[in-house]
């Protein structure tokens, strides 16, 4: 009786802590998760993706230019972040809002090495209007069904224990 006394404490305490937030100072949870309509961007072919198509996965939105030094910091990590075995569910589009030819983008992309991430442009810049960006890098967490749950305003490093450990809650 006592082992299934300790057993239950044990998985009841783990479970209160299993969705608490990691220790990052400019990660924001969103108490009610938000549904945003029509969440439209282009990938470097000019297509047009749609957020709605990809319901059912982990997403992370991240904002980035290539003049951004914090962003040219954390993209590593980031593309780091696509490739770890503990995500099978999660897809990440790092969408430059900086207006630029996509060759810079490209260059970026190329002098860091990124080998898991594509590369997506808000070109009109109507999502950096429609989710109020105060700044690059900011990355937009969307759950499984397709709402806003947490906003990193500023840089992270994406391979932070803490933090991944965190996310596979909502894989």
């Amino acid at each position: 009786m006592k082992l299934l006394i300790i057993f239950i404490y044990l998985i009841t305490t783990n479970f209160g802590y299993a969705f608490e937030k990691p220790d990052i100072k400019n990660l924001v949870l969103i108490k009610n998760p938000k549904l945003y309509e029509n969440v439209i961007f282009m990938d470097i072919n000019q297509k047009k993706v749609d957020l709605d198509d990809f319901k059912g996965k982990l997403i992370l939105l991240n904002f980035w230019a290539t003049w951004c030094a914090p962003c040219k910091e954390e993209m590593p990590s980031l593309d780091s972040l696509q490739s770890n075995s503990n995500f099978s569910n999660l897809k990440i589009f790092p969408i430059n809002i900086g207006q630029e030819d996509v060759s810079k983008s490209e260059f970026f992309f190329k002098e860091l090495n990124i080998q898991n991430l594509d590369i997506y442009i808000d070109a009109p810049i109507t999502l950096a209007k429609k989710f109020s960006l105060r700044g690059v890098p900011t990355t937009i967490l969307f759950n499984k069904q397709g709402k806003e749950f947490a906003r990193i305003m500023g840089s992270i490093d994406f391979s932070n224990e803490e933090f991944i450990n965190w996310l596979k809650n909502y894989n």
